[in-house]
């Protein structure tokens, strides 16, 4: 029977002991399965040097091989899904850190169930993901995406800022407030959430819009079609110290005046669950919901 999977990546967090040990059995259970592994480089140093491991960048690995596999927190898996989801590779998470929202697989147990990964038995969602563009005097200045959300803040603690927010063009609503959370479903269980923002389920296609300490008692988040284009206008009396983060990672600098263009990007995040994945379940697990009744 031929193989679902060719070519394997292996992408973990550097220098972190637990996550050396996951992708050093993975390695030796793949190699010896007759898979072509990739090993990105940051972590090439947990594989056995007697290995000789294909030694590639997150990118290569993109281009090159069927499948990632990431071995991280939460955090982690968000940098490498950023890059990786310009590719059709599908990537599937091992949990080394603390929530592991996008994370499936517990390294105690990861082999039987990448075995069934690996014949085929699994689910395949895509997650889209959003861009975030700064434009100065009409001129684009600078750009990212982000799988979980784009933050428009101030640079400092506690400074308010006064912005404009528009949707397809069409005015929405003029804020003060520390700033605004611009949230796709995938990351409305993360910092969205901890604003008091609404859980999405991964399949809507909807953006939501939470405000982060406003200086109103009537602002509400509040949530969008996912194809919306998101224009914020930043007053010309704000402070000079704003920024955009997009997944608390990557910093774009905003100037007083400037327009935030937040938007769906054209690359997709193909993720790989085990066939009993379940998001409610996660969610119970995860946040401590209460299970059936009867």
């Amino acid at each position: 029977m031929s193989q679902l999977y060719k070519t394997v990546g292996l992408i973990g967090k550097p220098n972190h002991e637990g996550a050396s040990a996951t992708i050093s059995t993975l390695h030796q259970y793949l190699i010896e399965n007759n898979y072509q592994v990739l090993v990105e480089r940051s972590v090439a140093c947990a594989i056995d040097a007697d290995c000789e491991p294909d030694i590639q960048s997150l990118t290569d690995i993109g281009e090159q091989a069927d499948l990632a596999i990431v071995v991280g927190g939460d955090g982690y898996m968000l940098g490498a899904a950023r890059v990786l989801s310009g590719y059709s590779i599908g990537v599937i998470g091992v949990n080394r850190g603390n929530l592991g929202f996008l994370t499936d697989l517990s390294p105690q147990d990861v082999i039987p169930p990448l075995e069934a990964i690996l014949r085929g038995e699994s689910r395949s969602e895509q997650r889209f993901i959003i861009e975030a563009e700064v434009y100065r005097h009409g001129k684009l200045k600078s750009s990212n995406s982000a799988v979980n959300e784009a933050v428009l803040h101030a640079g400092k603690v506690a400074n308010m800022i006064e912005f404009e927010v528009y949707i397809d063009d069409s005015f929405m609503f003029s804020q003060r407030s520390d700033g605004l959370i611009v949230s796709t479903p995938t990351g409305s269980t993360a910092y969205s959430m901890s604003a008091g923002g609404p859980i999405l389920t991964p399949n809507l296609n909807a953006l939501s819009l939470v405000p982060m300490f406003p200086h109103t008692l009537t602002s509400r988040p509040i949530v969008v079609d996912g194809d919306s284009e998101i224009k914020l206008i930043l007053a010309n009396d704000n402070h000079e110290n704003l920024q955009v983060s997009c997944d608390g990672h990557v910093i774009l600098a905003v100037m007083p005046g400037d327009q935030v263009v937040i938007k769906k990007s054209p690359h997709t995040l193909r993720l790989i669950h085990p066939l009993d994945h379940s998001y409610f379940n996660v969610l119970r697990n995860k946040l401590s919901w209460g299970n059936k009744l009867y």
